[in-house]
């Protein structure tokens, strides 16, 4: 029987994410136990306080057990936190060497959102992929460099080390968990009966691009703000060197480092925003958008639109528009 330990955070946490791992978990069992089979987890809250009231004070948890008690499990759950990321990190100090000595120990590890920067925070993300909600990327990227934050994804997976996205992603997730443990059929089942896509692997979808402005970089927020204000026009590098006065290789690298996008991949995500919006809205052609914002060639529209939403601009229309609504 597999060992799971739910970590309940001291501060203000998820119930959803540690209701939904509890029950998802434990529908496995019930599922083993009508085919006659034994029980396949042994799930149990773990805490660092014997009662762990949410900071809003709507409701409080009492963990079966403290980590310090726990001395080997098999799997370990960090549900999403919430409120000031590093107070939070501060009150649950004690989590991290526990982290690092269980995964040393052989325990995987797995976060729901940004549960994420727990991990980080440990160290144990350095030079390893993982995703958190794509609201915090550039919080993420900022406070944790050495990880290799993919904020497009739903979820990842290295070396033992599992991370979601955003928000109910931690259900695809818990399915794939669900499938590595119990199997294809057991996790197609669960996906059945919870009503969750099995196989979605992507949030770039429901990411909305805000651009990156929380650096201190004054020519770059220029450039930004410039190409914000005309997107439907075709913007060069030199064009936006120009305008800052700022030699070409130098801006370039000041760029990517205060936005974490390329000048083309923020000129493009920019444009891309734009016609999601549209394409929301639902009452303009696709060509009509696609010129709208700048494109003049079908192909390189549909192209671009796909690598950052994962979507053809059509298939987007159609799940997101509000025309009908």
């Amino acid at each position: 029987m597999k060992h799971i330990s739910v970590y309940i955070p001291k501060g203000h946490y998820s119930m959803v994410n540690i209701e939904g791992a509890y029950q998802m978990f434990n529908w496995v069992n019930s599922y083993y136990e009508q085919i006659s089979k034994s029980p396949l987890f042994n799930v149990e809250l773990v805490g660092i306080e014997k009662t762990s009231t949410q900071a809003n004070g709507l409701f409080a948890i009492n963990p079966q057990r403290l980590i310090k008690d726990v001395k080997h499990t098999d799997l370990i759950i960090i549900p999403a936190i919430h409120g000031d990321l590093k107070d939070n990190l501060k009150a649950n100090a004690e989590l991290l060497p526990w982290l690092v000595k269980q995964y040393s120990q052989g325990a995987e590890l797995v976060s729901f959102c940004i549960g994420t920067f727990y991990l980080a925070a440990s160290g144990l993300l350095n030079g390893k992929p993982c995703s958190t909600h794509w609201q915090y990327a550039n919080e993420f990227r900022a406070m944790f460099p050495k990880a290799i934050l993919m904020d497009d994804k739903i979820m990842t997976e290295s070396n033992g080390i599992y991370t979601s996205g955003g928000a109910y992603s931690f259900t695809n997730l818990m399915i794939y968990l669900i499938e590595k443990y119990a199997g294809r059929e057991v996790a197609v089942m669960a996906s059945k009966g919870f009503m969750i896509d099995i196989d979605r692997e992507s949030q770039s979808p429901f990411m909305m691009f805000k651009g990156q402005k929380t650096h201190k970089d004054l020519e770059i927020l220029e450039a930004q703000n410039y190409i914000e204000q005309n997107y439907n026009n075709k913007i060069t590098v030199d064009e936006l060197c120009g305008n800052s006065n700022v030699a070409r290789r130098t801006f370039e690298r000041r760029f990517k480092k205060a936005t974490a996008n390329t000048v083309l991949e923020y000129i493009q995500r920019v444009k891309i925003e734009a016609a999601k919006k549209e394409l929301e809205h639902g009452r303009k052609t696709i060509s009509e958008v696609m010129y709208e914002v700048g494109y003049s060639d079908t192909k390189a529209f549909r192209d671009v639109f796909k690598k950052i939403t994962d979507m053809t601009p059509i298939d987007y229309r159609n799940k997101f528009s509000l025309a009908d609504n």
